[in-house]
């Protein structure tokens, strides 16, 4: 029973080679989990600044929008007075002072604001808020002046931008109607680009920002940075822009329509004469997150180094100590003399091969090989004589016995052992005689170097050890050295009486 303890030591054995996968696997498991994390954290930052960056928009685009909102609108509630007043009854037989002063009493006034003028139905300048007689003008062949004269319809205009009275302006116009409707003429007043200019420079922006006013049709009115070759223009005609891409109220993130900078685009929400858009560019936004980007980026290769650096260090360690362990081992399980396997080994592979017979219910073999007459051979000759049998018997037994599962071994001194899983009685009897026949011609003096083999086989049960099929071919084995030698005995199981 003591032979079972050689099989628990080796059964308690780690494979290494598979412990080196297992690192391996781990490690890069590990890598491409932070990896992930840190990728999804990066894209999240991104997100966070976009949005950051979308929200800031959002407000600086509807207060450039309120601004310009609220002076558009006090200007133009000048222009609907100056309407109003023009038609009531009163006004007409009034002198030109009074008449002045009716008209324009409520008219707006500010530096960035033009003169409210009046023109008749045939584009005749007939009232001036500067001047009691000013000076002829005809505005007839004016787009303003024609789009009311066409369509009653309008309401507040708001022109392309232009040079009105010596400076660029937009003019915002209204059309004056009769009691029944006609047409008498138009009301006109203009906002000079000086208050765009002023408006903007009041904000701060980094290089590469744009804050576009464009009228309700997509014509650019004024933009920061200023380019006369863009304002006037109308994005609508733009081949390579599509105006869906832009909606009230949203944003778009790519090319814009003017230049190929990439930025942020966001519109603001108004419906009526204009919108603005005010756009960032992109590189300007993740500029921080680009830095924490190559920072973190860098920390995380450089973790990625020295964790894929000590898993292949450990690997290799582990594999040379697989290696030592492995030649140890085979070294412990090795006879030096014959090359094949020792006591221990043997034990092992029979009690592995037992266990596995037991479960599939198949016969186990054992061939136990004696060399005849070797002590008196070894005593004439010497050991190193000896020594060269028992190297012969081994090479005739390795070369009878070629199944993977098949294990000779040098049992102890000059007696052998061959573990033969799944062979009957006679089958094994078979290899037996395939080896006895063997040593028998390779030997120079047959009557010396012959062999004797015992020969065993069961199928083994819960209730049976393994040392009983040891103790049977040993049996067998006696038999055949009493039955005159250099011959091969059946063991009858499980009686164990032996057959010749």
């Amino acid at each position: 029973m003591a032979r079972k303890s050689y099989f628990g030591k080796d059964a308690g054995r780690r494979p290494w080679r598979l412990s080196v996968k297992l690192l391996i696997a781990s490690s890069v498991a590990a890598v491409i989990g932070f990896s992930a994390i840190c990728t999804s954290v990066m894209f999240d930052m991104r997100r966070g600044e976009e949005e950051l960056a979308r929200q800031t928009l959002q407000n600086l685009a509807s207060g450039v929008d309120a601004d310009i909102s609220r002076n558009i609108e006090l200007y133009d509630l000048s222009l609907r007075a100056v309407a109003s007043n023009l038609v009531m009854p009163q006004i007409k037989g009034v002198g030109k002072e009074i008449q002045h002063l009716i008209l324009f009493d409520h008219a707006a006034t500010a530096r960035h604001f033009g003169v409210i003028q009046v023109f008749d139905a045939q584009g005749k300048l007939t009232h001036e808020a500067a001047s009691l007689d000013p000076a002829p003008e005809d505005r007839s062949d004016e787009e303003y002046f024609q789009v009311h004269r066409s369509n009653p319809d309008v309401g507040l205009y708001m022109s392309r931008p232009m040079l009105h009275r010596s400076a660029y302006s937009i003019v915002l116009s209204r059309r004056i109607n009769d009691s029944d409707g006609g047409f008498l003429g138009v009301v006109v007043g203009s906002i000079r680009f000086s208050y765009f200019h002023e408006l903007f420079g009041r904000l701060t922006l980094t290089p590469g920002d744009t804050i576009t006013v464009l009228r309700r049709d997509r014509m650019v009115i004024m933009r920061t940075p200023f380019d006369l070759d863009i304002v006037g223009k109308n994005l609508a005609e733009r081949k390579n822009w599509n105006p869906a891409n832009l909606q009230q109220g949203g944003s778009y993130a790519g090319v814009g329509p003017v230049d190929p900078t990439p930025r942020l685009y966001v519109r603001s929400a108004n419906t009526s004469l204009f919108f603005v858009v005010v756009g960032k560019p992109l590189a300007s936004i993740l500029s921080l997150w680009y830095r924490e980007v190559i920072r973190i980026g860098a920390v995380m290769v450089a973790l990625i180094l020295f964790v894929l650096g000590t898993t292949l260090f450990l690997a290799r360690e582990i594999g040379r100590r697989a290696e030592a362990e492995e030649k140890l081992e085979e070294l412990a399980t090795t006879d030096a003399l014959t090359g094949l396997k020792n006591r221990r080994k043997f034990d092992c592979e029979i009690d592995l091969e037992w266990r596995r017979a037991t479960r599939n219910q198949t016969p186990v073999a054992v061939l136990m090989i004696d060399a005849d007459h070797f002590k008196s051979y070894n005593d004439r000759f010497g050991h190193q004589a000896g020594d060269q049998v028992l190297v012969g018997i081994a090479i005739c037994i390795s070369d009878s016995v070629r199944r993977a599962g098949d294990c000779p071994a040098r049992y102890g001194g000059e007696e052998f052992a061959v573990l033969l899983p799944g062979l009957s009685a006679v089958e094994a009897l078979t290899v037996a005689e395939t080896i006895r026949l063997k040593v028998e011609q390779w030997a120079e003096d047959p009557n010396v170097t012959t062999v004797s083999i015992g020969v065993a086989s069961m199928t083994p049960t819960a209730a049976i050890d393994w040392s009983y099929l040891i103790e049977a071919a040993d049996k067998a084995l006696y038999a055949a050295k009493a039955n005159g030698r250099n011959q091969s005995v059946v063991a009858a199981i499980p009686q164990l009486a032996l057959v010749a």
